[in-house]
């Protein structure tokens, strides 16, 4: 009887096993591939669904179709193709006597026009800009993302050809492309002249965690194994995709800005990202106010001046 019963949870325990790991590859792949262009297929956000709404999401994970700017192309941009680890899209800004470029790099699920009006700004400091589409994202090759593991090739890409013409570049990055940014600075040891970075998560595996967080549901063992296959289905090791170690390897002028109402990254990150940060003359700007987004958008008089003293002094 005991033997029997013995064999039953084992078997039970095992399928569990199985089961649970199952689950967490359909979240895993859903979480670093988006689906055709079609935002009728999105899944809300967390805060807008009902319990009954999650339940299936718990299972199948989150919808996420590619992200697509439907618009013209501005007319003071061009539009260019760059080789990368896939085939990029850029738009290119070239005003006269310029000061230099600014490279704009977007966030997650996000694509290059969403950063247009901050591109604009750099314009009236008297900068070039180019904006990317990362791999996976808007007008650029396929449909996988790495939340900024192999979006720092994308940005060493970008860098390369922006180089060409100018030797003064600042890099400017929102979430997961300010993620980009640090891997890319270093592992490739490319030097632009600044680096601003808006919102960088801490380690992958903690951002992994304020995500279950945020469906208000456990983190444990959820959390492990999400981070383990999404970089096993994409080939690397996810739990080394920390922008905290790579900040020791920045050594240039950098701004580093944060809202204190960010529920996708928290407080302590940036604490240990700016701690990090190996370069002396860095600086902490924390919009109060601000949640996980573009701070341009709410809070415009307040970011153009951070911009402007940063990239001006």
């Amino acid at each position: 009887m005991i033997k029997r019963i013995l064999k039953y949870l084992i078997y039970s325990l095992l399928v569990s096993f199985v089961l649970l790991n199952v689950i967490t590859i359909f979240h895993a792949y859903k979480f670093t591939h988006f689906l055709q262009k079609d935002d009728s297929n999105r899944t809300k956000s967390p805060a807008e669904l009902s319990i009954l709404e999650k339940i299936p999401l718990l299972f199948f994970g989150v919808n996420n179709p590619k992200p697509n700017f439907k618009g013209e192309i501005p007319a003071n941009y061009s539009s260019k193709k760059i080789n990368s680890n896939v085939e990029l899209e850029i738009w290119e800004n070239i005003i006269p006597n310029s000061k230099g470029t600014v490279l704009l790099f977007h966030g997650y699920s996000s694509e290059k026009s969403s950063l247009l009006k901050n591109a604009a700004y750099f314009n009236e400091l008297g900068y070039s800009t180019v904006l990317t589409d990362f791999m996976g994202c808007g007008n650029s090759e396929g449909n996988t993302t790495t939340i900024g593991f192999y979006e720092a090739e994308n940005v060493k890409a970008v860098y390369n050809y922006a180089h060409l013409k100018t030797e003064n570049i600042i890099l400017y990055g929102n979430s997961m492309g300010a993620v980009s940014i640090m891997k890319a600075i270093s592992d490739f040891d490319i030097q632009p002249k600044k680096v601003i970075i808006e919102c960088p998560f801490g380690t992958m595996y903690q951002t992994v965690e304020n995500r279950f967080e945020n469906m208000n549901v456990p983190t444990f063992p959820m959390a492990y194994m999400l981070t383990f296959w999404g970089g096993v289905i994409n080939g690397f090791w996810a739990f080394d995709h920390n922008p905290e170690e790579y900040a020791k390897n920045i050594s240039q002028p950098i701004l580093l800005m944060y809202g204190a109402k960010d529920k996708n990254v928290k407080t302590f990150e940036t604490e240990n990202i700016f701690k990090n940060i190996k370069s002396k003359d860095k600086k902490l700007k924390i919009f109060k106010s601000a949640g996980h987004e573009n701070y341009l958008n709410r809070f415009c008089d307040e970011w153009e001046e951070s911009i402007s003293n940063f990239v001006t002094n």
